[in-house]
């Protein structure tokens, strides 16, 4: 069987233009439209301006950017640990799976903005109710993606594994595992985006550093241009993840494919 050939970078890169086209586009007709209508800075400055208080405050940006890239990569490792935990809990059990998957969607329903400022007074200013915030947020999609995972592994192979004798784990690790790993990978991506917007939330409820308080504070400077600066980091920062995270799946499923062929 002939291998798919990875796309050279050349190609990715050509497929990309329309979007960053459509970008640079957007950002164009912003600063067009802010020079010439002779808006106030103070209630929308041009994209120039955003970028100039980048640079002006870099320091400040990144001081605060550390705190948030450190509560969303421990929420979610968290949070991705748990999931991946219970999921195999509720494979092996499916009364379990019947009993506790209720509670879980309802924990789904819980309004952010009522939770983040308990979790605050109740684990204070630190590191815990941010890793909390993010966990509750992500958990759900990756629970969901590995369970419907393992549900998507063909019933044949099943079948035959357990006709040559291989136990419950056995066809687990290595027929239902594996088919869960392109869910487990789409709901990363879902999740990492979550994450990140989870622990700046959270800082602007309470905290003592991050983007979300550089965020606050700029909005009750009256600092429209430090406000979108910070945010133009944030979302930088998820792109980023977003983008490890479809590496990370690119090299685990192409080492994978590698060992099955040999």
């Amino acid at each position: 069987m002939s291998q798919r050939r990875p796309r050279p970078a050349g190609g990715r890169l050509v497929r990309g233009l329309p979007a960053l086209a459509s970008v640079a586009g957007a950002i164009l007709l912003w600063e067009i439209y802010v020079r010439l209508s002779g808006i106030s800075p103070l209630v929308l400055p041009a994209p120039s301006r955003v970028i100039e208080q980048m640079g002006v405050n870099r320091a400040l940006l990144w001081e605060n950017t550390l705190p948030t890239l450190s509560a969303t990569l421990t929420g979610f490792a968290f949070s991705v640990s748990i999931a991946f935990a219970l999921s195999v809990a509720l494979d092996f059990l499916p009364k379990l799976r019947r009993a506790l998957f209720p509670i879980f969607v309802v924990s789904q329903t819980l309004p952010l903005v009522a939770i983040a400022p308990l979790a605050v007074l109740w684990f204070g200013f630190g590191l815990t109710p941010k890793i909390l915030l993010v966990a509750l947020v992500t958990f759900f999609p990756m629970l969901v993606a590995l369970v419907d995972g393992y549900e998507s592994t063909d019933p044949e192979i099943e079948t035959l594994m357990r006709s040559m004798g291989a136990s419950r784990w056995k066809v687990f690790r290595a027929a239902r595992f594996p088919s869960a790993m392109p869910y487990f990978f789409a709901g990363l991506r879902i999740s990492i985006t979550y994450a990140v917007v989870a622990a700046i939330f959270s800082e602007y409820v309470g905290a003592r550093a991050g983007l979300g308080i550089v965020i606050l504070n700029a909005k009750n400077s009256f600092r429209p241009d430090l406000m979108l600066a910070a945010v133009v980091v944030s979302s930088t920062l998820t792109l980023v993840l977003f983008g490890l995270s479809a590496l990370l799946q690119r090299a685990l499923l192409r080492w994978r494919q590698a060992g099955q062929t040999r």
